[in-house]
């Protein structure tokens, strides 16, 4: 079984945080093996005086997933039942302030990441590293299983040009890694001021699935239920651009996707012919309760993946928009806003590019966008490998 940092941290009773004043950034997955949340670990320590705990974060949707949809804001609070300082690092701010951190000795940072970089909880943690250089303020990050694996990464890189809060710096759509990594990534190579220690996972392999860790899942946000979710999100966030539902609203987000103009059976039908590897179109119908199409009837596809291993959400998304654009004159590209990003249309932004946006446009055959995918892989290879804390699997 993996024990992650955080069961790391609780064999040794926190001893490494004797006497720290500390903030602590995590939300409602920040469970370790024996589903205790890391806040119910600390409540004894800082009442007995052993640490104190000065200010309490959360990311996007809410310290305990309280904001159901995307791109709602929230605010902090007291902590009804600790008393403690809650601050929302998705509302007013996304980076803390000077006064929040004040008193502030040690960062604590235990999120879950899916292996996306439109993940915003990477960018939060960016956000932290940033405002904790700025200030001479130690980040200890705990590692955390990327439940999606280690070793495949797919996609686009960002071009630092199309930066937002779905992606700050240059990362795969698909990047193959934890988040400790990617904290180191982010130090080395953007916040070098920021003093960063990483309590890394034991028994964790990089060609693991979650199933295969021995730890429980917990939603790491409301539309992310299980890890068949993670799975196809690389992908499946970019139809948050399009006028295609993502299946949000439904019980299967992000696995399901429709709209009410599309024919559901000749949808599923020419995708099965494309040939894309470990993964079964079936059509559908559904009716979102919100979001795109709340309370309309659309017809679509259910993605099934029959290989986890040979399965590629990005160039899956790819031939998902090609097909509702050649099926339908009603398609079309989500203007902006998005992601507190004004200006640039949405699939831009979560491409991280222009050139994909006209590719799918073009119809262009997907073995060619997945060998452009490739080569801005092969080209963040180098960068990706120096970070990486867990062994790549040798070759067969």
């Amino acid at each position: 079984m993996v024990r992650t940092g955080l069961d790391r941290l609780v064999s040794t009773g926190f001893a490494s945080l004797a006497g720290r004043s500390l903030g602590v950034l995590c939300n409602q997955a920040s469970i370790d093996s024996n589903i205790d949340h890391i806040l119910d670990h600390m409540e004894p320590l800082h009442r007995s005086g052993f640490l104190r705990v000065k200010a309490v974060f959360g990311p996007q949707h809410g310290l305990f997933g309280h904001t159901q949809d995307n791109m709602i804001e929230w605010e902090g609070k007291a902590d009804e039942r600790r008393g403690w300082p809650v601050h929302s690092l998705y509302g007013e701010h996304r980076d803390p302030t000077d006064e929040v951190l004040d008193d502030v000795d040690l960062l604590l940072i235990d999120l879950p990441d899916v292996g996306s970089r439109y993940y915003t909880f990477i960018w939060t943690t960016a956000l932290c590293m940033r405002a904790c250089g700025r200030l001479g303020i130690p980040v200890l990050v705990l590692d955390r299983p990327n439940p999606i694996g280690g070793s495949r990464v797919e996609g686009t890189v960002l071009s630092p040009e199309f930066a937002s809060f779905v992606g700050l710096h240059p990362l795969p759509m698909r990047h193959g890694m934890t988040l400790g990594e990617l904290a180191r990534y982010l130090q080395s190579e953007f916040y070098t001021r920021c003093e960063l220690r990483v309590e890394a996972m034991e028994g964790w392999d990089r060609q693991m699935g979650f199933a295969d860790t021995g730890l429980p899942w917990a939603m790491p946000s409301p539309n992310m239920p299980t890890v068949d979710t993670a799975l196809v999100y690389p992908g499946g966030c970019l139809l948050e651009a399009t006028n295609l539902s993502d299946g949000r609203g439904t019980t299967r987000p992000f696995e399901i996707a429709g709209a009410p103009w599309l024919d559901g059976h000749r949808f599923c039908e020419a995708l099965n012919q494309t040939g894309l590897p470990g993964v079964k179109f079936r059509p559908i119908q559904f009716e979102p309760t919100f979001n795109k199409y709340a309370g309309e009837i659309c017809e679509g596809c259910f993605i099934h993946v029959l290989d986890r291993e040979a399965f590629e959400p990005a160039i899956t998304a790819v031939a998902l928009m090609q097909e509702g654009m050649r099926q339908s004159p009603d398609f079309a590209w989500n203007p902006p806003p998005y992601e507190y990003e004004l200006q640039k249309l949405p699939v831009d932004v979560l491409a991280g590019n222009s050139w994909l946006r006209g590719e799918v446009e073009s119809g262009t055959p997907v073995a060619r966008v997945r060998q452009r995918f490739a080569e801005e892989c092969a080209d963040f290879a180098s960068t990706r490998r120096k970070f990486l804390g867990y062994p790549l699997p040798t070759a067969r």
